[in-house]
């Protein structure tokens, strides 16, 4: 398995051969905001050809030159970018923001260094709270594995449409509200995702941590940005953003003691991914397995070899194919099959995992709830959530406060939406993002968080 760098790529053949104000915008601008994808023909910045991922041909801009700088969070480069929600203000400026689209240096989990791409979004509303304007870091929930499921992406087309590819910039919603608080935002679309040199590390507890700390340094020096060091940095993720935000709080006061992180909303964590793949498996979003394999299978040799010797030509075939799919693309095609299609034997992979010490030393080295997090921590769980186990979130919840974290944990009491169709996690996604982000906006202002840690034996 070769790392992913072949061109043109389509699909990939390199594995197996993201205030009320904001809501508002939504809907006024969701009428035009479709993208017909695939129609450019945009050459590489190296003059290669360019990269064309199920019909869609990725822009120049994402992908990395050869050499990278020596610093993390060190812009590569930046370009305007269009947000495809977007309406003017009334003083000309666009609502809600102008947004910049950026690439910016990080380290990726084996120490070398890794070109990421993202978006700083400047906010049209003014911040009021105390203090200088402060910045959200965002992680975004699962798009998928493919350079056109780029969370920096779907901003510009909330709706990237082919023939062969679906991708929905559901995380939004989230960034808008977030925006209409004052704050400024930074989104990152993670190693991998939209950057074209390699394959996208899906839910790796280092590159998505420290890719999102670097997006915050990043932010700082964007031309035009109002945020400085002096800001306060709030992290925000949920699902597999949650397990990203949850990672860096983690990671801060070693890998980014520079960024001043005030606070991390960490909604639905895969703190636990031995416990996540029983979740996954079997469900609606059972491509998510393939995506973790591919990208583990990347960097970590170890599992690429256990998961190469399990594998039936149906698997290798599944993880090829997923390789470029978003999360619409992996639904309609692998929705609900079990994972004991793809190994020889029948096994489930949670079984191929259970038999090799060499691949659960690689799932236990991406254990999140270890370390003790910088700062106050929401950590919020669906108590029916069946996709990303709500045990094991909050378990992580549990951990934390074990270490002396500040913890404010908060279960989501919903009815049972429906066993395996994502309903029961995608819900509180919505039910408690006013909540979520009431809760980091008073961070940003300075207000002191008090942890529930006490409450947890009483808490579901």
């Amino acid at each position: 398995m070769s790392r992913r760098n072949t061109r043109p790529r389509t699909p990939s053949t390199a594995l197996f051969p993201r205030r009320t104000s904001g809501l508002r915008m939504l809907a006024v601008a969701a009428a035009a905001a479709v993208y017909l994808a695939g129609s450019g023909t945009a050459a590489s910045a190296d003059g290669a050809a360019p990269v064309v991922s199920r019909g869609v041909t990725i822009p120049a801009f994402y992908h990395p030159p050869a050499d990278l700088p020596a610093a993390n969070g060190t812009l590569i480069r930046t370009e305007p970018l269009p947000l495809g929600l977007s309406i003017p203000g009334l003083d000309g400026r666009p609502m809600p923001g102008t947004a910049t689209r950026l690439m910016y240096r990080s380290t990726d989990s084996n120490g070398g260094p890794v070109a990421v791409t993202g978006a700083y979004i400047e906010p049209w509303t003014t911040w009021r709270g105390a203090g200088p304007r402060p910045l959200v870091a965002v992680a975004s929930g699962t798009m998928g594995q493919g350079d056109q499921c780029a969370p920096s992406f779907a901003l510009q087309h909330p709706l990237t449409l082919t023939g062969d590819t679906v991708s929905v910039g559901y995380e939004a919603l989230a960034v808008y509200r977030l925006l209409a608080t004052g704050a400024a935002v930074v989104v990152t679309d993670y190693v991998g995702l939209g950057a074209t040199d390699r394959l996208h590390t899906y839910v790796n507890r280092l590159d998505g941590g420290r890719a999102l700390l670097d997006a915050a340094r990043a932010a700082r020096a964007v031309p035009g940005a109002s945020v400085t060091a002096a800001s306060r940095v709030g992290l925000y993720g949920y699902s597999q953003g949650g397990g990203a935000s949850a990672a860096a709080a983690e990671l801060q006061s070693t890998y980014a003691p520079d960024v001043p992180v005030a606070g991390t909303y960490v909604g639905a964590p895969p703190a636990d991914l031995t416990a996540v793949i029983g979740g996954i498996d079997g469900s609606a979003l059972v491509g998510a397995l393939g995506w973790s394999l591919n990208g583990f299978a990347q960097s970590d040799p170890a599992l690429r070899d256990v998961i190469e010797a399990a594998l039936n030509d149906t698997g290798r075939a599944a993880l090829k194919d997923t390789s470029t799919m978003c999360v619409g693309d992996a639904i309609f095609r692998y929705g609900f099959t079990k994972s004991t299609r793809w190994f020889t034997g029948g096994r489930s992979l949670t079984a191929v995992i259970a038999a090799s010490p060499e691949a659960r030393a690689v799932l236990d080295r991406q254990r999140i709830g270890t370390l003790k997090p910088t700062g106050p921590v929401r950590v919020a769980t669906g108590i029916q959530d069946d996709i990303v186990p709500h045990r094991q979130a909050r378990q992580l919840a549990v951990d934390w406060c074990r270490t002396g974290g500040n913890v404010t944990y908060q279960a989501i009491s919903l009815p049972n939406l429906g066993d395996k169709i994502l309903t029961n996690h995608l819900v509180p996604l919505i039910t408690d993002q006013g909540d979520a982000v009431a809760w980091l906006t008073d961070r940003l202002a300075g207000r002191t968080a008090y942890s529930n840690c006490w409450t947890m034996p009483l808490q579901p």
